[in-house]
Formats: structure tokens, C-alpha cells, sequence
């Protein structure tokens, strides 16, 4: 129960579209969304595709607890192989197009192959087809919502598209669905783009999902909404400045990235910090996604009259101190033109400021500027100026800058200039600051994430408890149990955030209302385990290995020159080892049969 129980098959290279039933012993494996996605993936797709060729699949996916009256119960996943990183991909995104895709009856699309043309697929009462995309190809993500929403003459219609950036294959592409949320990560709007696939636009009548137990489920949702409703990130911290509540709180902690991870504390964060954003009266209206309590959404509108949503706490610091801007309206202005593009904000921002470094330091020449501004930490006109560049592909350097920061610097000679893990660039805490979080993204199967494990709730903001964030001998549990956790809650449908009130006990309780499952918290925390072992068997056979599961050079040997944290490097040597122990793994990060075949994978 709460599947609808039917997933559709989109062969663009025929045309053909199928209607199949959803596997039940696998959602009963695997959950659903980013879980049961992977699985299918895994099933069908061969881990040495090429991910920019018709042979790549993408899936979206929604989870059991999508659509229903769940708290933050608005979730989707993008799954798909990463032409980024060559591991595994799969994108979490929020507000509608995810519960209006359980609305119309499909828990999952697999799209498969690629058109001969570009087309969008749509999603209405009288079923699915596939639309030529000529009209579309080429507008933006606003301006592609709004010409789709006209054609369908449905206001309450949802759409996901890319933008520009999608369309000439930038590898930190975005999937951006009602405008400004964005499954941002992994390039996924690339693979998109590579089967001339424009969008997905779902206009249907409210089928609301059924749960097994609605008298159970209703009392563990209300149990929910106490809970939420009584911490104070989840309902005071977060509605009131957003996400970028985070920025003085983690500027202060001394592992504030700024100039490309050189400095860990931005002089000028008060100036653009969520407390900012609602002082100088930017701030319109706080937005929520579907079913969602919290709010954590920004609508914003600027003194020159433009309008958007966001900045939240990692696009504004990857396009303010990561690149040494501190103008709050040119780093909201670059997030309007990130989602207007389709772009992913955080590689955006931090291959723009990798190139910064490589500009002042002399490794990129002058002569590829060919007639940009110039790449100086703190410039705003620069900000703007390639972040157009890179998503529209124009010009020597915007072409190189659209294929993220590692293989910009690597084309210069300095790959160890990219912050980035696996490929993908970091986000925004040091992890010379927090030995945890360091840990979390040395070892994440998407590369550089905070999402999948994030240790800065326990580390800095005492979500469960407070535990030092230099202290070692505790992180590797710690990592583990967060990450596999975060596999559940991707799969079921809710929102990460929902973890700052909420605990195992409570997402079991959930979910076996909603499902009739009969899982214990154990159970459901193997289902994480096992889903984490499936993304690591296929980065594994892809041909990543254990020296992918490491951070830059610079946070490994650089100590931190200032701060709380000052003389401190990462750890990682002494993490990496019981982690993989704990896990389950070899000395190389191999899962052991014995491993595998305890979760059925053997």
C-alpha cells in the first residue's frame, strides 16, 4: 500500500511508452525512490556505459511516503550513472512535480534510449505520450514552464525540464522541476539532455495514495508534526532565515570555505547571511515544498525589481565566499541564473572559484578571458559573467568551466586546485573543521555531498547530541549510521531535513503504516545498508577504487591558518580504515561476500 503500484517505461528511441507493475518484493527490499531506482538501475544498466550515450537510463522516482500526508512528504529521486563522475548518480529533489507524479499513478519512469529529435513527455488524463519538444528547445527553465503549463492549460500541472545547460550536456547540469528546485547534482541534466529529452509535465487529477493503516498512520503523522513543531532548527531556525541560518553559525566554527577552500572564515559573512537576506528586506516570503511544515524556501525580490527564489545556504556560500563575493544581490542574481539555466549551484560556484585561483596564480592565461572580466576573488561582475558563460557554453573558458571545476584545473595542470571528491565539487564546510563530515564526503558514492551523511548535525549543531567534531575514535560509526539512515529517508520520499526532529524509530513507524510492512528499526536501517552496498558494487565494477575515496590534497596536508580550528588538517588516514572495517569491506573498500551475501546481495 501507499504505491501506486505501476511504473512507465519511456523507450525514446521507438517512441514506445509501457505501463508495467511495480516490483513489490523489490519495493519490500529496497523502499522505493532512491533505494528501489538503484535497484533497477543496477539491474539493467551496464556500470561501464558511457553516461552521455543512449545506452544510459534515467529513472525518476518517488517513494512510498511521497504524495501522502507524511511531513516534508514531497521527495523525488534523478537516478541515473553521472557523466560528472562516472559512479552512480541519484538526485534528491522537492517541491510538487514529486507528488504530482503519484497523483497521476506511477511511482517510477524509466527513460531509456534516446530521440531521434528532442520531445518532452506528458503526463494528463488521458495517459501519457511523448510531444514534440521544437517550441521548447533552447528557452530556459522559467520560460520552459511557462510555454508548457500554456500548452496543457492546466495551472495545477507540474513540470521538470532543463534549461541550456542540460541541452549542451554541462556535466554540472541540473534536473529543475517547478521552477527553482533543482535535483542539482551529478550532472544529471546532461544525461537529460543527451536523449534530447526537454521535460516531464504531469497534469492529472488528486489521486491521494492509500496507506495500509490509515488510523496508525494518521497518529505516527501527528507524532511527527509534535516533533517537528517542538525542535527549534526545524521550526524556528529554518522558517525563519532558511538554510542560510547555517552561515554564521558555521563561519564562526572556523570551516567556513572562502577563496576556494584557502581561508576558512569569510570577513564579510554578515553581509550575506540568511539574518542579512532578511534585514535589508530581500526576503518576501518564506515557500514550501509539498506536505512540508518547516518552510525553509525563500522568495526573494530585489531592490532592481528582479525576482526568484533562494539563495539557500550552499548556493550562497559556493557563489559568495567561496568565490570572495560578498554582494548579497549579485549572489542571489547568479542563483536566479542558475536555476533559470540549469545549473547544478554548488559546482557552479566552486569551478568559478577554482578558476579564480587559477587565474591568480597564473595557471590559466589571460588570453582565454578572451573579452570576460577578469577572475579576481571578490568580483561580482565575474560571478555573473561566466556563470552565463558556462551555461549557455559560449567561449574557450565557459566550455571548459560547464565540465566542473576538476577538469577545468586539470586542463591547466593543477587538478589539485578542484575542490572536488570523486570529480564532484564540495560543499560548503571544511572538513579540517569537522573530522566527521570530512569522513562522510571521502567516502560518499556520489562523490563530494553533504546530503548523505550529514555529520554536521552531531558535529555543530548537537542534532541528536553534540559530539566534538575533532575527536576520531566515534566518527566512523557515526558515518555509517547517518549515511545508511539518509538511504532510507531518500527512499521513502520525505526530506532530509526532517531528520533534525525525527528519529529511526519514527521513520519505521511511518513507513509500516504506510506500506504494511512489519520492519523493526534494525530492518529498516539494513535496507539503508544494503542500498549503500548496491552504489558501491556498481561505482566498484564502473572502475572507481579505494583512491577514489579521498579528499584534495589541500585539506589533507594544508593545515588551517585561522580560527578555532587553526593548525588542523583531516584525518582521513586514521578514518578510513575502521570505516571500511565497519562497514563490512576489505582493506581496498571491497564489500565481502560474507558482507554481501548478509544483505542478499551476494
Amino acid at each position: 500500500m501507499s504505491y501506486t503500484g505501476k511504473m512507465l517505461r519511456v523507450d525514446l528511441t521507438t517512441g514506445t511508452l509501457t505501463t508495467e507493475a511495480l516490483p513489490m518484493d523489490l519495493a519490500r527490499q529496497y523502499l522505493g525512490g532512491r533505494g528501489l531506482a538503484t535497484k533497477l538501475f543496477c539491474d539493467e544498466v551496464d556500470p561501464t556505459v558511457d553516461a552521455l550515450s543512449p545506452d544510459n537510463k534515467l529513472i525518476m522516482a518517488t517513494g512510498p511516503l511521497t504524495g501522502t500526508s507524511a511531513p516534508t512528504g514531497g521527495r523525488y529521486m534523478v537516478v541515473t550513472k553521472s557523466p560528472l563522475t562516472g559512479a552512480i548518480a541519484s538526485s534528491n529533489s522537492g517541491g510538487f512535480f514529486g507528488s504530482k507524479l503519484k497523483d497521476a499513478g506511477f511511482d517510477i519512469i524509466i527513460f531509456e534510449g534516446k530521440a531521434s529529435k528532442p520531445v518532452y513527455l506528458k503526463i494528463s488524463k488521458e495517459g501519457p505520450n511523448l510531444v514534440d519538444a521544437a517550441v521548447v528547445w533552447g528557452q530556459d527553465v522559467y520560460e520552459t514552464t511557462r510555454l508548457l503549463l500554456d500548452e496543457v492549460g492546466d495551472k495545477n500541472a507540474k513540470v521538470a525540464c532543463i534549461g541550456p545547460a542540460g541541452e549542451h550536456l554541462s556535466l554540472i547540469a541540473s534536473v529543475m522541476n517547478d521552477k527553482a528546485r533543482a535535483a542539482g547534482r551529478s550532472g544529471v541534466g546532461a544525461v537529460m539532455g543527451s536523449k534530447n529529452l526537454k521535460a516531464v509535465i504531469v497534469s492529472a487529477d488528486r489521486n491521494k495514495p492509500v496507506v495500509a493503516d490509515e488510523e496508525a498512520f494518521k497518529a505516527v503523522v501527528k507524532v511527527c508534526q509534535a516533533k517537528i513543531k517542538e525542535d527549534a532548527v526545524t521550526s524556528q531556525g529554518l522558517p525563519t532565515y532558511g538554510t542560510k541560518v547555517l552561515d554564521n553559525i558555521i563561519n564562526s566554527s572556523g570551516m567556513y570555505p572562502t577563496n576556494n577552500f584557502q581561508l576558512c572564515m569569510f570577513k564579510d559573512v554578515g553581509e550575506v547571511s540568511g539574518e542579512a537576506l532578511v534585514e535589508k528586506g530581500y526576503l518576501k516570503k518564506r515557500k514550501a515544498c509539498f506536505g512540508c511544515p518547516i518552510g525553509c524556501g525563500r522568495d526573494v525580490e530585489l531592490p532592481n525589481g528582479k525576482k526568484g527564489e533562494g539563495p539557500e545556504y550552499e548556493s550562497g556560500w559556493s557563489l559568495g565566499a567561496a568565490c570572495g563575493v560578498s554582494d548579497l544581490i549579485a549572489i542571489s542574481e547568479a542563483n536566479f541564473m542558475c536555476n533559470e539555466l540549469g545549473l547544478d549551484t554548488i559546482s557552479a560556484g566552486v569551478t568559478i572559484a577554482a578558476a579564480m585561483e587559477l587565474y591568480e596564480k597564473g595557471f590559466l592565461p589571460k588570453e582565454d578571458l578572451e573579452k570576460g572580466p577578469e577572475l579576481r576573488f571578490g568580483s561580482s561582475e565575474a560571478l555573473g559573467y561566466y556563470i552565463k558563460a558556462m551555461g549557455t557554453n559560449q567561449g574557450i573558458l565557459g566550455k571548459k568551466m560547464a565540465q566542473g571545476a576538476y577538469r577545468l584545473a586539470d586542463s591547466y595542470g593543477h587538478p589539485e586546485l578542484a575542490m572536488c571528491v570523486k570529480k564532484q565539487e564540495l560543499p560548503a564546510y571544511d572538513p579540517r573543521g569537522v573530522q566527521g563530515q570530512g569522513l562522510a564526503y571521502a567516502t560518499q558514492n556520489r562523490g563530494g555531498c553533504h546530503v548523505r551523511g550529514y555529520l554536521i548535525a552531531p558535529e555543530i549543531l548537537a542534532h541528536p547530541q553534540a559530539i566534538d567534531p575533532q575527536e576520531l575514535e566515534s566518527k566512523p560509526t557515526w558515518v555509517k549510521a547517518f549515511q545508511d539512515l539518509t538511504a532510507v529517508i531518500d527512499s521513502c520520499g520525505l526530506c532530509l531535513f526532517s531528520s533534525f526532529a525525527l528519529g529511526a524509530e519514527v521513520y519505521n513507524d511511518l513507513i509500516n503504516a504506510a506500506t504494511g510492512s512489519t520492519n523493526s528499526v534494525d530492518d529498516l536501517m539494513t535496507i539503508g545498508d544494503r542500498i549503500w552496498n548496491l552504489e558501491k558494487l556498481f561505482n566498484i565494477k564502473a572502475g572507481l577504487t579505494a583512491a577514489d575515496d579521498t579528499l584534495p590534497k589541500r585539506l589533507l596536508e594544508e593545515p588551517l591558518t585561522e580560527g578555532p580550528n587553526k593548525g588542523q588538517v583531516h584525518h582521513l588516514d586514521q578514518l578510513l580504515p575502521p570505516y571500511y572495517k565497519l562497514r563490512g569491506w576489505d582493506t581496498k573498500g571491497i564489500p565481502t561476500q560474507e558482507k554481501l551475501l548478509a544483505l542478499g546481495l551476494g
